[in-house]
């Protein structure tokens, strides 16, 4: 090598610089590609993912929003019936009113999809004013009700107080109670011990 004319050694140091490049360099420089795709690639799930946590976090306050809304409506139409609190309630109403009721006999509920009706019977005697008046408390009330079959008549014997009588259903309602779970397993049988 020592003999060798300046251009060999010129040469020599190409072919070793041209092999370290073939064999590190060249190899390295993939590497490095690879990794800058993956890089990319990886930055693009994190701003999906961000949009996707945006997105869930909206989801989550509207969520949170009808949760709160489906409790205030839950006084209007509550999960149960509740027969002793609206009989007092109605009677109240009536007595604030001056109206005797006559009748209150609550029907049967009638089941729809995700809610029942409950029909409930009504006979109230009074006059005409204290029954306008009953019913605009009814109409300020927390809880649904609509009313059906009206019909009001003229009493024979009217007093100051009492003029006419008048008979309707009023319909309340409330969300339909979820069907029962399946019914417990049955217990086996002991077997005798041997």
């Amino acid at each position: 090598m020592k003999n060798w004319p300046w251009y060999g050694y010129l040469v020599f140091a190409i072919f070793i610089f041209a092999l370290a490049f073939l064999f590190y360099f060249k190899p390295q420089d993939a590497k490095l590609k690879v990794l800058k795709a993956d890089r990319v690639k990886v930055e693009q799930e994190v701003q999906n993912l961000k949009q996707k946590k945006r997105e869930l976090d909206k989801i989550e306050a509207d969520i949170a929003a009808m949760t709160a809304k489906l409790k205030t409506l839950e006084v209007n139409i509550p999960q149960r019936k509740e027969t002793a609190d609206i009989l007092r309630q109605i009677q109240a109403l009536a007595y604030d009113s001056r109206l005797d009721i006559l009748r209150f006999a609550p029907g049967q509920e009638i089941n729809k999809d995700f809610y029942a009706e409950w029909p409930i019977p009504i006979q109230v005697s009074g006059n005409y004013h204290s029954l306008g008046l009953f019913f605009d408390k009814l109409s300020k009330f927390a809880r649904v009700f609509t009313i059906e079959n009206f019909t009001i008549k003229v009493l024979p014997r009217q007093t100051e107080l009492n003029t006419v009588s008048a008979n309707w259903t009023a319909k309340t309602y409330f969300f339909a109670e979820p069907a029962a779970a399946a019914a417990p397993a049955k217990k086996k049988a002991a077997r005798p011990k041997r």
